[in-house]
């Protein structure tokens, strides 16, 4: 008769062993979750206060850079073609580097487009010629 008995195979013991477990891996979920959170936050603000210290540096780099006199002569000639007293200075006008070094220093040109009142007076005066095409820019 032993033999023929089988045992349950989820016992009560079992059975409140697996909820106590459930229950402290449901509490400790959270608090785990949220640790791991913070640690991230914690490295984008260490890597955020790396950049503003790395800019910080280098502002005051250039504030030390533009305290020299030296600098500030040394630019002066070279941006704004200017002369100590008493010294001849000579700009040549056909240089092809100096306009290199001024079209460097200005940055790229962009195409400049009219502004919006330009292009609608110019769609009134279209119209009123009787031209009948559309002003340059009008979308549609």
């Amino acid at each position: 008769m032993g033999a023929l008995a089988r045992r349950p195979q989820l016992t009560g013991r079992a059975a409140v062993l697996a909820v106590v477990v459930c229950a402290i891996a449901m509490s400790l979920a959270y608090p785990i979750r949220e640790y791991v959170a913070q640690r991230r936050q914690i490295a984008q603000l260490e890597q955020a206060q790396a950049r503003e210290q790395a800019a910080i540096k280098a502002l005051d780099d250039r504030r030390r850079q533009l305290m020299d006199p030296g600098y500030i002569k040394k630019t002066a000639r070279e941006r704004l073609f200017y002369c100590d007293p008493g010294q001849k200075c000579y700009v040549v006008m056909g240089d092809d580097r100096a306009a290199e070094r001024r079209k460097s220093a200005a940055g790229p040109k962009k195409a400049v487009k009219a502004p919006w009142y330009e292009t609608l007076w110019q769609s009134v005066e279209a119209a009123d010629t009787g031209r009948g095409r559309k002003a340059a820019g009008a979308g549609g």
